[in-house]
């Protein structure tokens, strides 16, 4: 054992869910009720979202993964039964089959018009549902360090967490579309390198001087140093299909920010990649999930995207026992096994030629480990 402590790298995991018609399988504009009848017993932990037909959730800070999975259990548990009482269905899956956005209703709410006063077809048309993992810090400054190293193994994990395959009933190619919606927002995608936290700060300051932004929770990028907690928060994945992946997701965001802050400490560095470069990667994880091939940038040269994984998972193995998430990280073998959300949603598609009982299995799977 080293004599550092990665107590600080605490987790919390918010998750975006579909609200289904059990008849129709359409996504379902519900006036938020699932929202008003969650908080009674969740509280806070149950928000409504920008779009009607979504619920969104969030763990309280946990200490480690058991706990976080623990907490997504019970509220994805919670979310299912409240939903089944109102003659709703959930699901979880980065974008839904075949609903079209221009059907569903925007939750009547000053921030959601005001964002869609600004953004309008690209706001209405977001109808999309992801994931975000909050890693920890012990202070802002150690988080900007972080945050530059760690968009390096953005589209790594990304892959694992494809789970958007359609988009308004087409087969769109993607394994991940749910990206492709949302690059039409501003400020979203791989952020630059900043040299610190002041760098950092002042290129907020400067929207938010020129009325870019009116906070910097409207900074959508995959990773964010997160504006008012001491977290870095990852953005880029898409929302899991079952309760193990989120959190073999989340065990990977976290080993990869306790691996980084120990090189540090050791005054070791992590090579620093452009954003461009970053990219490239991002797209190919987008089109093919963890069926293709990524970058290494190191070796310059295209490497099958799990034997890249594979690499990561050496990377950070001498953390994850400290963090108590081994038992979990070692997922990534299952989802290699049974393929990503999307590979399955494409599987029964392709089975069943029916987008219904793709939705079905989604449904299915909701509270599936």
């Amino acid at each position: 054992m080293s004599n550092l402590s990665f107590k600080h790298f605490t987790l919390g995991v918010e998750e975006e869910y579909m609200v289904i018609d059990p008849i129709s399988r359409e996504l379902k504009s519900h006036e938020q009720k699932i929202v008003q009848v969650g908080q009674l017993s969740m509280k806070d932990k149950v928000k409504a979202e920008m779009h009607q037909a979504v619920v969104e959730v969030g763990t309280d800070i946990c200490k480690d993964i058991d706990e976080a999975f623990k907490d997504v259990a019970s509220l994805r548990g919670n979310i299912a039964q409240i939903a089944g009482e109102l003659g709703l269905w959930v699901g979880a899956s980065g974008t839904h089959p075949f609903s079209h956005w221009e059907n569903q209703l925007i939750t009547d709410h000053v921030r959601y018009n005001q964002i869609v006063n600004e953004l309008q077809e690209a706001a209405r048309s977001n109808l999309i549902f992801g994931l975000h993992v909050h890693v920890g810090m012990e202070d802002r400054k150690m988080a900007i360090h972080i945050a530059n190293t760690a968009r390096y193994f953005l589209p790594h994990v990304y892959a694992l967490s494809t789970n958007s395959p359609f988009w308004e009933s087409r087969d769109t190619g993607y394994k991940s579309f749910r990206t492709k919606v949302f690059d039409k927002f501003p400020r979203t995608g791989i952020p630059d390198h900043f040299e610190s936290f002041e760098a950092y700060e002042n290129y907020v300051n400067l929207l938010i001087k020129t009325n870019c932004i009116d906070n910097a929770k409207k900074i959508w990028w995959d990773l964010r140093v997160h504006p008012f907690f001491n977290t870095v928060e990852f953005r880029i994945c898409d929302v899991p299909m079952n309760i193990m992946e989120t959190m073999t997701i989340a065990a990977l965001f976290q080993a990869i920010c306790a691996k980084i802050y120990k090189l540090r400490n050791q005054n070791l560095n992590f090579m620093i990649y452009q954003r461009s470069l970053i990219n490239e990667n991002k797209w190919r994880a987008s089109r093919y999930g963890i069926e293709g091939k990524l970058i290494d940038f190191g070796k310059e040269t295209e490497v099958d995207t799990k034997a890249l994984i594979y690499e990561l998972l050496d990377f950070v193995d001498d953390v994850v026992d400290e963090l108590g998430s081994r038992h979990v990280v070692e997922h990534v073998a299952k989802i290699f096994e049974v393929g990503t959300g999307a590979d399955r949603q494409l599987k029964v598609f392709k089975e069943t030629g029916s987008l219904i009982n793709v939705v079905d299995y989604i449904h299915d799977q909701f509270l599936s480990v």
